[in-house]
């Protein structure tokens, strides 16, 4: 199966684990260890903004956007559930 890589849309900037991303209560974390979901008022975020202080380019990007290689496990998967659905039919 294919693998994840976290990285910007638009640039290709790899975070690097640090806690650059701030929620509206406050809150600072990395927004990539809970997908986008603030750990401290559990608002749910649907865009995530590249850091340009840690290498990125500030542009703002869906956030299931970052997870590169995802749209492909999605695609294997379900070609998976759709030849075990033909052993059950």
């Amino acid at each position: 199966m294919s693998e994840i890589k976290i990285c910007c849309p638009k640039c290709k900037w790899e975070p690097d684990g640090g806690e650059y991303w701030q929620c509206d209560c406050g809150h600072i974390w990395n927004t990539f260890t809970t997908i986008a979901r603030c750990p401290a008022c559990h608002k749910q975020h649907q865009y995530t903004a590249c850091v340009p202080h840690a290498g990125g380019c500030e542009v703002h990007s869906p956030h299931l956007d970052w997870y590169d290689g995802l749209d492909k496990i999605i695609e294997d998967l379900k070609e998976e559930i759709l030849e075990n659905q033909e052993v059950f039919i």
